[in-house]
């Protein structure tokens, strides 16, 4: 008999833990993309776009200066 109120204790603890463990990784993930979509600066942008060759050199440097970079 006390082991069934052990084993159930336990088997509660372990499907909380599971549970936890779900929705840490589903907003880790989340979070990890919506850094991604945001995480390019300005200057990133543009040094990409510079290196496509979607700008030359005088374009380049024009709107660096006007980032401040």
């Amino acid at each position: 008999m006390p082991f069934q109120g052990i084993f159930f204790l336990l088997l509660l603890v372990l499907a909380i833990i599971g549970i936890v463990a779900v929705a840490r990784s589903i907003f880790h993930s989340s979070a990890r993309r919506t850094g991604e979509r945001q995480g390019s600066s300005s200057l990133e942008i543009l040094e990409q776009r510079y290196a496509k060759g979607e700008l030359d050199r005088e374009d380049y440097l024009q709107k660096k200066s006007d980032l401040g970079g």
